[in-house]
């Protein structure tokens, strides 16, 4: 490896493009140290309710790509659910044709047909198998993966990325990039859950009715996650009662008893959109080496494996140079 890189990287962000980043490149043998503002149980990532499905991002044929190289990985990592958080489950995606699906999958979805009138009754739907992924326990597994791999984790804000001491910094600090590269096309897409008691619901499903208005509902652990909201440009942080009494209305005309759960927690997160993902790299003032790795939105989980293959292949390309 070239001794300009000297095989030392700083990934700044912790949610999980950053903490997937880092482990990939801790795993191709670099020193990796990841600064977070937040622990990254705190991070926006760990609101998500984290179904592995192919949102709609920008280049779509790349983001495909990482999305099946991802899949790819999530079904591994559900052979150990207990320990990575991850479990494989049936649902129902609405107002989604089975054909479309199939165009990009290529028959990577086992299972994968339309839903019958009693799955779901209020359309056209698609039932699969996805991964479904507990983000409390799988963000907490990646840091310890990356641990094992020798990088290290470090709680600490960063007003611009030249403080970063490496060689190389990737930037994944998601909305934060607005500010540590200047780019105001990074724009909040809020999203609001509302977290009740399981009243035993053991299949994931996501509808969007005609006026636009989403409905959601995630069965993890001990839990059911009830969403959902995509508000462009709101940077509320503070849930809304009256929008969680929407989505608690919405997602129980779907399950009738989803109604009277008990309501335990409210989360808001703020996805980083951009028109498309920036990835690619650029040289910080004093001409090192900056790998910019953003604006990935709601689809975060979904790409994360495969982009982050992506971003490490720059990072090592920087050696060459």
């Amino acid at each position: 490896m070239d001794t300009r890189l000297g095989g030392e990287v700083i990934v700044v962000g912790g949610g999980v493009i950053g903490l997937t980043t880092a482990v990939v490149l801790a795993e191709r043998g670099l020193r990796v140290r990841v600064w977070t503002r937040d622990p990254v149980e705190r991070t926006t990532s760990a609101v998500a309710g984290a179904l592995w499905w192919p949102y709609h991002i920008e280049p779509k044929v790349t983001a495909r790509a990482w999305a099946l190289r991802s899949l790819e990985v999530y079904e591994k990592l559900a052979e150990r659910p207990e320990a990575t958080g991850v479990r494989l489950v049936h649902g129902v995606l609405g107002e989604t044709d089975p054909a479309d699906v199939e165009s990009w999958t290529a028959g990577r979805l086992t299972g994968l047909r339309r839903a019958t009138a009693h799955e779901y009754g209020a359309g056209t739907g698609v039932r699969a198998r996805l991964p479904l992924i507990d983000m409390s326990t799988y963000l907490p597994w990646l840091r310890e993966r990356l641990l094992r791999a020798g990088g290290t984790v470090e709680e600490r804000t960063v007003t611009d990325l030249a403080e970063a001491d490496a060689p190389v910094v990737v930037n994944c600090t998601g909305l934060g990039a607005r500010e540590l590269a200047a780019d105001p096309s990074v724009r909040p897409v809020r999203g609001q859950l509302v977290v009740v008691e399981n009243p035993g619901v053991d299949t994931w499903l996501g509808s969007t009715a005609p006026d636009g208005t989403m409905a959601h509902f995630f069965p993890q652990p001990g839990r059911l996650l009830l969403g959902g909201t995509a508000q462009d440009d709101d940077w509320s942080l503070e849930p809304d009662p009256t929008v969680a009494e929407a989505i608690v209305r919405r997602c129980a005309a779907l399950r009738p008893e989803i109604a009277g759960a008990r309501i335990l927690e409210h989360r808001v997160g703020l996805r980083p959109a951009r028109d498309a993902v920036r990835l690619e790299r650029a040289e910080l003032p004093d001409g090192r080496v900056v790998v910019h790795h953003y604006g990935h939105g709601g689809a975060g989980v979904t790409v994360a494996w495969g982009c982050a293959d992506e971003a490490a292949e720059l990072v090592l390309s920087a050696a060459s140079r």
